[in-house]
């Protein structure tokens, strides 16, 4: 009895330490991918104004709502106040709180604190200042009210800023009116997708503040 006992557990040690180190290895392995830098994938939707934030393995961690470009499109030029469309890398996110910004709706100077707590600068291959930062209360969010950035509220900006970091992929998709306005654009314009521009895109931090949207 006592070998048959013996024989039995020696089996049941065969069947079990396998899947023990199976479930060992798959523990480590997501433990390993849940410390990738820059895991995070932000998608950012101009059909509902709204901006998401994923995990590696598609799991949605957050949903912000964001304006955008006050005109449909992809973005070709400087002052065209479109939102550029497309695949970008966070190059910064850089301390705005310091910045302000001339509103020409008005005749006030300018204002400081314009772009909230934070810049998150976009690689955005023709064109420069493009980002995602805060708002004032002047206008309101999930609206297409702006110069081409992407605002949020300072609160939700904050909590965003913790969920990316420099090098973090960026997808703002199109809705369908950018689908629309862009196929009027490149059928009448032969537009083609611009160079990439080499070199440091910005000479100093004074000089980039005002190069940016709004």
């Amino acid at each position: 009895m006592r070998k048959v006992g013996s024989r039995f557990s020696f089996l049941i040690i065969l069947i079990v330490i396998p899947y023990l180190l199976l479930i060992f290895i798959l523990l480590n392995k997501n433990l390993s991918l849940t410390k990738i830098e820059n895991s995070n994938i932000v998608i950012i939707d101009k059909s509902d104004l709204n901006l998401f934030v994923y995990n590696f393995n598609g799991k949605m961690l957050n949903r912000f709502p964001v304006s955008i470009g006050k005109n449909f499109g992809n973005k070709v030029a400087l002052n065209d106040s479109k939102t550029p469309e497309g695949i970008f890398r966070i190059m910064s996110v850089e301390d705005a709180s310091g910045w302000s910004f001339d509103f020409e709706d008005d005749n006030e100077p300018a204002i400081p604190g314009a772009y909230g707590p934070w810049f998150v600068r976009l690689e955005v291959p023709g064109q420069k200042g493009i980002g995602i930062h805060g708002n004032l209360d002047r206008y309101p969010i999930g609206y297409r009210n702006s110069h081409g950035c992407i605002r949020m509220d300072n609160g939700d900006l904050n909590k965003f800023v913790r969920l990316i970091n420099p090098n973090s992929i960026v997808i703002i998709t199109p809705s369908i009116d950018d689908l629309v306005e862009d196929s009027i654009y490149n059928s009448n314009s032969g537009w083609k997708i611009p160079e990439k521009e080499n070199g440091i895109l910005f000479k100093s931090v004074d000089d980039s503040i005002n190069e940016i949207n709004y």
